[in-house]
């Protein structure tokens, strides 16, 4: 039951992710299109069967509900305006509460909520639709399962022709998955988006559990029109769990049965990227299958082995000196196939942003509503792909800071058209790739940041670290990161308790991104997130200071130099030191000092300066010398060193050298903020 739980709960949020992004879409329109109604009533029918199979009573009811709504729409769509607005705040709940049993489901421990109010609430509304008083509407015409079918025809006799354009493709899954006629059914549904008609052979396998003996020994033979075209039911197909075959019937297009992606993977050479569309136009099988992360996870700690142990047989001491030619073309084809491997295994943990951009949509449409305000959402780049673990930890930045945005930025239709604005405001998040980063903007055409304003509140609050008239417009902007800030004078259901931006500057922070700040009073305010495409493995820039060697990502660094005027160096009264460069002063943070490293290198002249930069300051590390640049793979460190907060102290992680040395990995935000 556990594989069959995690399809369910993988299926139906993504069903509901699309079902929100449909009535998004639909009630920015003020109506609907025929093609999302029925795409609705095929994601609910789909929830509804498939949660009850699972015996998820409370869910299938609601999921039946919201059927039975849209069936009465699908037969009518003027019907919908007579509850337009009610309908979709209804759906919209029952969406949430939907989420929310997933989230419990996937938690573990399920215990199931009550959807009586809701169930009840949607009958009221199919009943106004349907002119009745208060009746609750009949079921649904098309119920999961008739009441009586006749004998399923067995899987090899020829059915009726097929009709014109229609397609005979026979599926066996795979061995012992159990329920094969409850899988077929589901299978059914599932391509009913890109079907004009389907049936099978044996028809209406739910409603009989002893077709399973039949499925498993002869297969299961869909019989379907496409919509557009063979290839989208085939990849339909292909997405499909416990598969194990299928091919197309030779009487409709010649082609032998498909091995699935698992069998295929054992090829030693995949197919160009052109062949294999060519074959998936023909029938043939794609390697697409569903990965558990937890396996993605483990692949990447190998690839980060086998990174390492390259390294090492590389710069093995043991060879110094030798001339091996041979040895040193082999070990370059290794280091080719090593990279090769190491690209593929991250791509593969690459997802798109597009999701985690759409689901603001909700924030905004849901804000809008309760603070009576006009606001659009534009996405840009939503196909920039990031690691999915980064992907995970950024959704919450987000919404703290759309909900920010709207709250604080953005102003009542009637305060924007006095001031000469559009009376609709709009919020922009923008992806771009750069390099090995992804520079992410959250900008809005709201009243902009007050620096005044900021830092009297921040004077008021006893937070300011130096003289108000000191700070620049850009340091402060940066007081709202500060925990315990807040420009709201009440407390609201969106903010004004002083938590939102110090937490999303933390969990930017945790997966290696910084956050700098750019506004415009009366214009609007950017915050640009510079984050790493993956956390896994990451240039960097070894330095020695003592015996040690640090490892410093490259992104955290501005320029390297050495001091040959110690004029430039300037000693306050409180011991520390800063230096001059161009212009500007920034503070001397010398590393051998801060972790307690024995060192002869002490001049100021006869080290090395590194200029590091976070998202609020920056600053010079004195270290001994500078190693070169490598890539290194990070390694947490292990539970037992937890107690020492090693992160917050400024290490972030480790890396094994080449030489099977330890190399510590700085992180340059935690350095500079504790110097603050």
């Amino acid at each position: 039951m556990d594989n069959l739980m995690a399809a369910f709960t993988h299926e139906t949020n993504e069903g509901l992710e699309h079902l929100d992004e449909i009535l998004l879409e639909s009630e920015r329109d003020k109506n609907i299109s025929e093609e999302n109604i029925n795409s609705i009533f095929r994601i609910t029918h789909t929830i509804k069967g498939s949660a009850a199979m699972m015996e998820l009573g409370g869910i299938s009811s609601l999921a039946h509900a919201v059927e039975d709504v849209f069936y009465i729409i699908r037969e009518d769509p003027q019907k919908l305006t007579i509850v337009f607005e009610a309908l979709f705040d209804l759906v919209f709940q029952s969406s949430d509460f939907l989420k929310n049993e997933m989230e419990k489901l996937q938690a573990g421990g399920y215990v199931e909520d009550d959807p009586s109010a809701l169930i009840a609430q949607l009958r009221e509304q199919a009943a106004v639709m349907k002119g009745e008083a208060s009746e609750a509407p009949a079921p649904a015409a098309a119920p999961a399962a008739p009441t009586a079918t006749a004998p399923a025809a067995p899987a090899e006799t020829k059915a009726e022709p097929a009709p014109e354009g229609s397609y005979r493709i026979r599926v066996f899954f795979e061995d012992d998955c159990q329920m094969e006629n409850m899988r077929a059914f589901m299978l059914m549904t599932q391509l009913k988006h890109c079907c004009e008609s389907i049936s099978s052979i044996p028809a209406n396998p739910e409603t009989d559990s002893s077709l399973s003996a039949e499925i498993i020994k002869n297969g299961f033979i869909l019989i379907c029109k496409p919509t557009d075209s063979l290839d989208d039911v085939l990849k339909a197909i292909e997405g499909s769990l416990n598969i194990k075959t299928y091919e197309v019937l030779p009487d409709e297009k010649p082609e032998p049965a498909q091995t699935p992606a698992a069998e295929q993977s054992a090829a030693p050479k995949a197919a160009p990227a052109a062949p294999a569309a060519n074959a998936a136009k023909a029938g043939a099988k794609q390697s697409l299958i569903s990965v558990n992360q937890a396996k993605l996870d483990h692949l990447m700690d190998l690839v980060g082995e086998l990174v390492t142990a390259e390294s090492m047989v590389a710069r093995n001491p043991d060879l110094k000196g030798l001339q091996l030619d041979n040895f040193n073309k082999s070990i370059r084809e290794l280091k080719k196939l090593t990279d090769e491997l190491q690209d593929i295994v991250m791509s593969i943990r690459m997802v798109p942003l597009h999701s985690t951009f759409q689901k603001m949509n909700r924030i905004i449409r849901d804000m809008c509503k309760k603070l009576d305000k006009k606001v659009e959402l534009v996405t840009e780049g939503g196909d920039t792909e990031v690691d999915k673990t980064i992907n995970d930890a950024i959704g919450d930045p987000f919404m703290h800071m759309i909900r920010n945005s709207m709250d604080h930025a953005i102003e009542p239709p009637q305060e924007r058209l006095a001031l000469g604005k559009p009376e609709i405001g709009r919020i922009t998040l923008a992806a771009r790739s750069v390099g090995g980063e992804i520079l992410i903007d959250i900008a809005d055409d709201g009243c902009g940041l007050n620096a005044e304003k900021l830092l009297q509140k921040a004077s008021a609050n006893g937070i300011l670290t130096k003289p108000a008239s000191e700070y620049t417009e850009k340091e402060a902007f940066q007081l709202i990161m500060l925990p315990g800030f807040s420009t709201n004078t009440q407390v609201t259901e969106y903010s004004g308790r002083g938590v939102g931006m110090d937490v999303v500057r933390k969990n930017i922070e945790k997966v290696g991104g910084t956050i700098s700040i750019a506004s415009a009073k009366g214009k609007g305010t950017t915050f640009t997130i510079k984050i790493p495409l993956t956390l896994a493995i990451l240039e960097g820039m070894n330095i020695a200071v003592g015996g040690t060697i640090f490892t410093l990502p490259v992104t955290s660094i501005t320029q390297s130099f050495k001091v040959t005027d110690p004029s430039q160096v300037i000693h306050n009264t409180n011991g520390t030191e800063m230096i001059l460069i161009r212009g500007e002063c920034y503070p001397i943070i010398r590393l051998h000092d801060i972790f307690n490293i024995p060192t002869d290198q002490r001049d100021i002249t006869e080290g090395i300066m590194i200029q590091v930069e976070s998202s609020s300051s920056s600053a010079c590390l004195f270290a001994d010398e500078l190693l070169g640049e490598y890539q290194v793979v990070v390694k947490p460190f292990p539970a037992i060193l937890s107690r020492y907060n090693l992160k917050e102290q400024g290490i972030s992680g480790c890396s094994i050298l080449g030489d099977g040395s330890i190399s510590l990995i700085l992180d340059a935000n935690n350095l500079l903020n504790n110097q603050q």
